[in-house]
């Protein structure tokens, strides 16, 4: 009766029970992976975004595939803001980020094809390719005091079935921007081999450090075939008004090519809702000031992990340049899903065990940025404590 693409296992872990089990005893939990930003005490405007909402239901509906002309150009604004010339035509407006990577899916791969994917990585890619009827193809991400893309292992890793690469920059959870030297090979190696470079930047406008250079987007990418994935879940810190875009950038007869079928794919959907899309030049300056109170709490949060980690701590945290997350790093005596349902069970603290991201099933875990600060120091000392007992 039902499709294979959706045989997955519904079994829940034993990380999953323990949780349960605690939210069920009435008992508290500290929950160090969330990362939705609306339920973290972070403070939002919400004067401005309803009277930004107001205007935009007043919005009659006008069903351009691309989007509405005037929220294309508001994305292309903030491209120009940075420098890059990105025209409305070459915008795709959706209603996730998700739903982007379906679209780009769609318009590249027939049912077997595959595509390359980072590892480790966001535990999203399995799903939106099996649903995409594609095959994920990982590739290895290296860690020596940074991280980096195996650029071998890459080409290793490509078939005659391959139709794209993915790639996450910032990473989720890793954290780094991609290098220049990765991404020019990346771009290099898709030119070469006729693929499609697809890159996710959803958490590029939140470097850990003030003075950190922000790397250029790859919407600004010609030598290949390239979707730059985005949108206002992370940019702007609204993931309730669902809005995501595709900016197609590449050769110029490819990239006008793939726009033309891109244009029918988004036409068969029309998905995103009018009135966000309406409100999205007025969201773009409100979602600055939520995008400023969320790097304060990402900016306190590594202040907190800094004083946690290192010296004489049995923990430390892997280098990341940007995003909601951070990897630490802590003794492998145990499987992290062990310590993670320990934490829970004895402490009332959720972590995330580094295996959910593809880490080793030994020595990782990742917790959120978004994080209560209070939460999160206590936390990690519970960490300590954990760590202390099983060395």
């Amino acid at each position: 009766m039902f499709s294979q693409r959706t045989a997955w296992t519904r079994q829940p872990n034993a990380l999953a029970i323990a949780v349960a089990n605690r939210r069920t005893a009435g008992l508290p939990l500290d929950d160090l992976t969330v990362s939705n930003p609306t339920a973290c005490g972070i403070d939002y405007p919400f004067d401005d975004l309803r009277e930004a909402m107001a205007r935009g239901a007043g919005a009659p509906y006008a069903p351009e595939p691309r989007g509405l002309r005037s929220a294309r150009a508001a994305v292309c604004a903030a491209y120009a803001a940075e420098g890059l010339t990105v025209a409305p035509d070459d915008l795709f407006l959706t209603a996730s980020t998700s739903e982007a990577y379906a679209h780009v899916l769609a318009l590249l791969c027939d049912p077997g094809d595959e595509v390359l994917v980072p590892v480790p990585s966001y535990p999203l890619f399995d799903y939106l390719l099996q649903l995409a009827c594609a095959r994920p193809v990982p590739y290895p991400l290296r860690y020596a005091g940074g991280w980096q893309i195996d650029q071998a292992a890459l080409r290793a890793a490509a078939t005659t079935h391959t139709r794209a690469v993915i790639a996450v920059a910032p990473h989720n959870p890793a954290g780094v921007y991609l290098a220049a030297d990765d991404r020019g090979a990346l771009a290099a190696f898709c030119a070469e081999r006729g693929l499609t470079l697809v890159v996710d930047e959803v958490f590029r406008d939140y470097p850990h450090a003030a003075a950190a250079p922000v790397p250029a987007s790859t919407a600004g990418e010609h030598r290949c075939l390239t979707f730059t994935l985005n949108g206002i879940s992370k940019s702007l810190g609204l993931p309730q008004y669902k809005l995501g875009w595709i900016a197609v950038s590449g050769p110029a007869a490819e990239r006008q090519e793939a726009a033309k079928r891109l244009e029918i794919v988004a036409d068969t959907y029309l998905s995103a809702g009018t009135p966000v899309q309406a409100a999205l030049p007025a969201l773009m300056t409100i979602g600055a000031t939520i995008r400023a109170a969320i790097t304060q709490r990402m900016r306190a949060n590594l202040a907190v992990l800094a004083a946690a980690t290192g010296g004489e701590s049995p923990l430390s945290r892997l280098r990341a340049e940007s995003g909601w997350s951070a990897i630490l790093r802590v003794p492998g005596s145990r499987p992290d899903e062990e310590l993670a349902v320990s934490l829970v069970k004895r402490h009332g603290v959720l972590m995330h065990p580094g295996h959910f991201f593809d880490l080793p099933d030994r020595g990782y875990l990742v917790v959120s940025l978004l994080a209560d600060p209070g939460a999160l120091a206590r936390g990690l000392a519970s960490l300590r404590e954990e760590c202390g007992e099983h060395t």
